[in-house]
């Protein structure tokens, strides 16, 4: 029998017609005739919608928060933590008042739950409940929020992980570290979390072997946040960046450049190392101190090594012209030994106590004497 190939294109329009009526997870939300049909609720951050997305209603936030917070203190932890999980899917506008405190119970839930995936070791779970935090109630305390956030990362980048169940061992992930570091300077509002967690981030980029992430990173702390104390630091990391990419003399110059501005202007503007920050213990501050003189010495000691790169590339320049010019230069009879001589002087202006400088000196004056 054949098959009436128009009259499966109608079933197919219709088909899809009607499953897109209503969009995913609303058909059963909707009712006609009321104002409320086209009013929706997506939890920011859940990453995928839920069939039903109205906020949860006040009654059973309460009845979740009471119940979670008595079994926490009862120290039934688990049935705390499924409790206090069920807002991490819907948000909740309820506040409660305890003890003459105000209470959001959407965020508080989200926080203690954190907090108790952290105590279980559970960092990265911890990190997402806080970021949705961040993310969805704009409100709450971030002080608190950012600071856990900053704390969690950190334990992620640098400390052993616990292992999953007490048994499975956890791995890992430089990009995961990065990823949630960039999360944190995009999320904080102020200079008191986003540069911590650029400068941060630029390092587990080193370590990584991500030097541009790292250089973007520290260059946003230095143009966003530039009377942070951290930006002292951030002009040293990123001339060294630059100076462990020269290839020599006889290679292109860029990195070269790079390295010795960063290294200038390190040097210029932190004469001295900035003063105390009112979000920095005394004990860092001290050790910030100590670090900063050897970065001093080490800034001044590259300087010099790129002004000699610098120069000692102006001379093989300089030999270049001077022996092969004339095959390439235009007016090269006209010009002479001007273009040559013209780079050996840069090179002794560049860095006059080098050796490049005294081999650029005897070339001019050989040069000079041809002429006369």
């Amino acid at each position: 029998m054949k098959f009436d190939k128009s009259l499966l294109f109608l079933l197919l329009i219709t088909f899809f017609s009607q499953s897109f009526a209503i969009s995913p997870g609303g058909g059963n939300l909707r009712k006609k005739g009321t104002n409320s049909d086209n009013k929706e609720f997506l939890f920011p951050g859940t990453g995928f919608f839920k069939k039903n997305r109205d906020p949860i209603s006040d009654e059973q936030s309460k009845s979740w928060f009471d119940e979670a917070a008595k079994a926490e203190r009862d120290g039934d932890v688990k049935k705390a933590l499924d409790l206090y999980e069920n807002f991490s899917k819907r948000r909740s506008d309820l506040r409660i008042n305890i003890n003459d405190k105000v209470i959001q119970v959407g965020p508080e839930s989200l926080y203690r739950a954190a907090k108790i995936r952290e105590d279980m070791g559970d960092w990265q779970k911890a990190f997402s409940r806080l970021r949705l935090i961040a993310e969805a109630y704009t409100d709450y305390d971030f002080e608190r929020v950012a600071e856990s956030l900053m704390r969690i990362a950190e334990r992620l980048a640098n400390d052993k992980l616990p292992r999953k169940w007490g048994v499975l061992p956890r791995f890992r992930s430089g990009s995961q570290d990065r990823l949630r570091l960039n999360q944190i300077a995009s999320l904080a509002r102020g200079p008191r979390f986003a540069p911590r967690a650029l400068m941060a981030l630029s390092e587990i980029a080193i370590k990584d072997k991500k030097e541009d992430e790292a250089v973007d990173a520290l260059e946003r702390l230095i143009n966003l946040y530039p009377d942070n104390y951290l930006c002292e630091e951030a002009y040293f990391v990123l001339a060294k960046i630059f100076e462990d990419r020269v290839t020599g003399p006889a290679y292109d110059q860029g990195a070269t450049l790079k390295a010795l501005n960063f290294y200038e202007d390190y040097l210029i503007l932190y004469p001295k190392s900035p003063l105390k920050s009112k979000h920095e213990s005394l004990e860092n501050y001290k050790l910030r101190l100590i670090a900063a003189k050897q970065r001093k010495a080490d800034a001044e000691e590259g300087r010099r090594k790129m002004r000699e790169t610098l120069s000692a590339s102006k001379v093989v320049v300089g030999k270049y012209i001077e022996k092969y010019g004339k095959y390439f230069l235009t007016h090269w009879r006209e010009l002479g030994n001007k273009p040559a001589l013209q780079f050996y002087n840069e090179a002794i202006t560049t860095a006059p106590e080098s050796e490049a400088a005294r081999e650029a000196e005897k070339k001019v004056a050989e040069l000079r004497s041809g002429n006369e």
